[in-house]
């Protein structure tokens, strides 16, 4: 039985931006399995996925919008995406800077061979590679790598306080099985260009944790943005844009998805602009 392979949902006459995937070429391991899909990610680009594991979210869609909006294009080189799972903001930030040499970083083994697949099925495995292992450890990277952006979306929850689900993936996904912001901001002074940038997403709730962990890397943070989901609710996510560099205070941005009427906010409609994603389609009537 063969997976999936989701048809775009587009306005008419809306075209995708961006570079578009070389697709299967015929190669069978680049067909969704019986228990995967194959879904549109940004522009024309596609994301394999486990019908029932993890998916990429919109925290990936505005880490990898985040990232890009606090970079010089211009000077992204060479990007890093730590912990990057199935490989959904590697991939953003790989269609975003279409120049770039671009690393992944992923121990699941599930997560890891979908992530790799995708690469090769959106044509970018000769600038684009997923290394296999825990980034708290030696995986293969150059001794000195000097990215010039390095992002991460670690788990949300410390082990034991809430119910870990069974499926494939998703525990270590949501808990912090191979540690929390702290290791990804330890990570991150390891590989950071000196004029580097690093962006991290997380629980709003942690930015404590977030502020404890730049000190200890002995990084500087430079912009907190707050994410509400709804006008007027308490923001779930927060995304933390980090460097060696800055002085002075950081600055304090808050992005609000919907409005009141559950309508995507004109903000999240430009952020969805820029990652090559298209707009409502319009009901009829």
């Amino acid at each position: 039985m063969a997976g999936i392979v989701r048809t775009p949902r587009r306005p008419e006459g809306w075209v995708a931006p961006g570079p578009r995937p070389r697709g299967a070429m015929g190669d069978p391991s680049l067909a969704p399995a019986d228990d995967e899909d194959l879904c549109l990610l940004t522009g024309e680009w596609r994301i394999f996925q486990k019908l029932r594991g993890h998916r990429w979210s919109m925290d990936d869609l505005v880490t990898a919008w985040i990232a890009q909006a606090s970079v010089d294009p211009g000077a992204v080189r060479r990007t890093l995406d730590l912990g990057c799972g199935i490989g959904s903001v590697l991939l953003m930030t790989a269609w975003r800077f279409a120049e770039a040499q671009c690393v992944g970083i992923e121990a699941q083994d599930v997560s890891f061979a979908m992530a790799a697949r995708s690469v090769r099925y959106n044509g970018v495995d000769d600038r684009v590679r997923v290394l296999h292992g825990d980034f708290r450890g030696p995986v293969g990277l150059d001794p000195n790598p000097g990215f010039d952006l390095v992002t991460g979306t670690p788990p949300y929850f410390p082990p034991g306080t809430g119910v870990e689900s069974g499926k494939v993936q998703c525990s270590p996904c949501r808990f912090e099985h191979r540690g929390g912001i702290e290791d990804y901001c330890d990570a991150a002074a390891r590989c950071l260009a000196e004029t580097g940038t690093f962006v991290v997403c997380g629980a709003a709730g942690e930015h404590p944790r977030a502020l404890a962990g730049c000190d200890r890397a002995g990084l500087k943070l430079r912009a907190f943005w707050r994410v509400v989901p709804k006008a007027g609710a308490a923001p779930l996510v927060g995304v933390w844009v980090i460097d060696r560099r800055h002085r002075g205070p950081h600055a304090e941005h808050t992005l609000t998805v919907r409005d009141p009427h559950q309508q995507w906010t004109p903000d999240f409609l430009a952020l969805r602009a820029d990652m090559g994603l298209p707009p409502p389609l319009r009901r009829p009537g």
